[in-house]
């Protein structure tokens, strides 16, 4: 399977922190990963560096054959790379639909026309589950529509990689499937997906592949089935 996403001994550190050694990381096309660990492992600081949010302090970082280890955040998303958070933060002056609108237009590679744009978000919000809340203010959204939300705005920039940063948190059991199911839909259509999350049941339904990291180091790598039972990954949870 050819790779999409490609991190090469990539360190970052914050003072005489060390939040990153020398990680290694290959996501290929198409694939559902899991990026999993405790607080404080690193997650997050890997994925600001792949965005563009962080600078490492060094190794390379390809995406589709590209180096991208030095690009700012918006060249990153254009090439095709793009993460919902886990709070969400809309325009809350804004109509649900004028919120997609703005990403889709920025990730256009032509420019499009009022309608156009219009048409192209009211599709990903049926996707999504929200066509009936086009009009809304996100300020009228219940909790697991506002993450459909931050999601339908992430999709808004055609991404090829979505990285999906704790966006369960706080759901129900049902509200879980819900998402779950859309994320396998998305998944279907051929987006690669990272999903970072803390609810090993969502992540274990979702993921064919878990990647662990443990105060910043990758510990463990591998179907989620072999993973879960690496006493590494057993000690980084539970202790000794």
């Amino acid at each position: 399977m050819a790779s999409l996403l490609e991190v090469h001994d990539l360190t970052k550190s914050f003072g005489g922190f060390s939040a990153l050694n020398h990680i290694d990381l290959v996501v290929h096309r198409g694939e559902r990963l899991g990026l999993i660990g405790p607080n404080g492992s690193g997650k997050t600081t890997l994925i600001n560096c792949i965005t563009g949010v962080l600078r490492p302090d060094r190794g390379r970082i390809y995406f589709d054959g590209e180096e991208i280890t030095s690009l700012a955040s918006f060249r990153i998303a254009r090439a095709g790379i793009a993460r919902s958070f886990q709070i969400p933060r809309p325009f809350r002056s804004m109509t649900v639909l004028e919120n997609l609108c703005i990403p889709l237009r920025f990730a256009a590679a032509v420019k499009m026309r009022s309608t156009e744009l219009e048409a192209a978000a009211r599709e990903i919000l049926e996707l999504i589950g929200l066509g009936d809340k086009a009009t809304a203010s996100p300020l009228d959204l219940t909790q697991i529509e506002m993450r459909k939300m931050e999601l339908s705005r992430a999709l808004a920039s055609r991404p090829r990689l979505l990285i999906l940063d704790e966006v369960m948190a706080g759901l129900a059991s049902s509200e879980l499937d819900e998402m779950l199911a859309i994320f396998h839909i998305l998944s279907g259509q051929g987006i690669t997906i990272i999903m970072i999350e803390h609810i090993l049941r969502a992540v274990m339904n979702f993921s064919q592949r878990l990647v662990v990291l443990d105060a910043g180091r990758k510990i463990a790598d591998g179907s989620p089935g072999d993973v879960i039972k690496n006493p590494q990954v057993e000690k980084a949870y539970l202790g000794e």
